[in-house]
């Protein structure tokens, strides 16, 4: 089979063939359908993150849609031709071993989810890791919930998918994002009200406040967005280190939460999420050959919402 393989920091990815994998007990092998590109990756080729991989060389690719080819000893929850995705995370392929940016992979069961037939492989490829990492923020750690009133700092990849969460939950929902592009397709959500900057948010007495974005001025900011007792999760790492108001936080108690990745249950519930219409991603769709091109893209800002290569129909 063919697969991009990352050898070492900034250098380009290598095109290589090589046999294809086999599943070993509890592990299924999978025939990539999709496999989506993530700024992680960018990260990996640059040496951020480098240091977290399983392994190097390595096969990157952590965001897996397609078909399952063969079954390991003692897997009795798959069979050959499901439809499948496999959840990200650091211990996932792509990751902890050979991932997506091939023809075909090997995960562990545990971390398969089955792939409604009604959804395409881009989406579901899209849903195990933005999808999941939202859903886990918005609802795993935030605890939203039906009658909440909501903000969402930052309404780019993550923030656009947990605003849709967020009101598929039944929450009331407010977002603040620089942008005027995104602000305009978070209007068109239904979003109760839309702003530059989070600091037009002060004031509101938000039950949550989500930041996506991770700067010193959006965590502040959402410390007098939300109400007394309300809860801020900080999803977004856009600074390595932030500083905020102390005495806002103690003395109106707020809940401030990490929050990181998710678990397989997120993106289960996000694709219900897609199968019934509450939520969709924007997606652009590039092919297998076009990977090392579509990371230089991501890493100059260049892609708008999620971007997936389509490996087979």
């Amino acid at each position: 089979m063919k697969a991009w393989q990352f050898t070492g920091i900034r250098e380009p990815l290598k095109l290589i063939e090589i046999e294809d994998p086999v599943p070993g007990p509890g592990e299924v092998g999978i025939d990539v359908h999709a496999v989506g590109l993530c700024h992680s990756d960018v990260g990996v080729l640059e040496g951020v993150t480098t240091a977290s991989l399983g392994k190097i060389p390595i096969i990157l690719g952590h965001e897996i849609a397609g078909v399952v080819n063969a079954v390991g000893e003692g897997v009795t929850d798959f069979a050959v031709g499901d439809r499948v995705c496999v959840r990200a995370g650091a211990d996932s392929p792509g990751a902890a071993t050979d991932g997506g940016y091939a023809e075909k992979t090997v995960s562990k069961a545990d971390f398969v989810v089955k792939l409604p037939d009604s959804i395409p492989f881009t989406v579901g490829a899209a849903a195990t890791d933005a999808g999941m990492t939202s859903h886990h923020a918005v609802i795993g750690t935030g605890g939203v919930k039906a009658g909440d009133r909501v903000g969402i700092v930052g309404a780019g990849g993550l923030g656009m998918i947990g605003l849709q969460i967020a009101q598929a939950a039944g929450a009331k929902v407010y977002v603040a994002e620089p942008r005027e592009s995104a602000r305009q397709v978070a209007q068109k959500y239904g979003v109760e009200k839309c702003v530059a900057d989070v600091s037009e948010l002060a004031g509101e007495e938000l039950d949550v406040v989500v930041d996506f974005a991770g700067f010193s001025t959006t965590t502040a900011g959402a410390l007098n967005a939300v109400k007394a007792g309300g809860t801020v999760v900080l999803a977004g790492l856009g600074a390595p280190e932030t500083t905020f108001p102390t005495l806002t936080l103690v003395v109106r108690t707020i809940r401030l939460l990490g929050t990181l990745g998710g678990e397989r249950e997120d993106v289960k519930r996000v694709l219900e999420y897609v199968d019934q219409g509450k939520v969709e991603f924007t997606l652009t769709e590039i092919s297998f050959d076009e990977i090392p091109d579509g990371l230089q893209k991501l890493e100059e800002g260049k892609v708008d919402g999620r971007l997936v290569a389509k490996i087979r129909d």
